[in-house]
């Protein structure tokens, strides 16, 4: 199974459906979200793509009530406080905005940890687990949108970048 992985959209819309439609090109089921939706609004694009959607709260969600209730409208969408194990199949997954804030045992008791907060692609492990920051959906600290695609069979992580000058800021 293919899920998305993204994060610190901060209310850029557009380039969120972008980087959505991408996603499903390549397959993608399910997106981990890892905080920062920032407004209601933002999940306009996610109840457009029709895919199902877990997601954190960041430090720049300001109505996280108002993304609760949006997300309660839509099938499949579903946000938590930060941070937030899950399981999908036999993959124990952590989803955080900072990482930061879990203790290391807690990133060690997880097959996979999905973070955010720090605007920047990244992969890479401690012990057995695999640690992902899919970037900056909103692309407004380094220029350009970015996700990722994380297969759970392999562990292969594709990360997705909008390089079309429209979408540079």
């Amino acid at each position: 199974m293919k899920v998305g992985l993204m994060s610190d959209t901060h209310d850029r819309v557009p380039a969120v459906a972008e980087l959505l439609a991408q996603m499903m090109e390549r397959g993608v089921g399910m997106v981990l979200h890892a905080g920062d939706f920032c407004s209601p609004f933002a999940l306009k694009p996610f109840e457009d793509a029709n895919v199902a959607l877990a997601g954190v709260f960041g430090r720049n969600d300001g109505d996280p009530e108002g993304l609760k209730a949006i997300a309660a409208q839509g099938m499949g969408q579903e946000l938590f406080e930060s941070p937030h194990s899950l399981t999908i199949g036999e993959h124990k997954i952590l989803l955080v905005h900072d990482i930061g804030d879990v203790a290391a045992r807690s990133v060690k008791s997880h097959h996979i940890v999905v973070h955010g907060l720090e605007h920047q692609q990244s992969m890479k492990t401690r012990g057995d687990t695999l640690i992902i920051n899919p970037g900056e959906a909103c692309g407004w600290i380094h220029g350009a949108p970015t996700a990722a695609v994380l297969d759970l069979d392999t562990k292969h992580v594709e990360f997705i970048k909008l390089a079309d000058p429209k979408w540079q800021y």
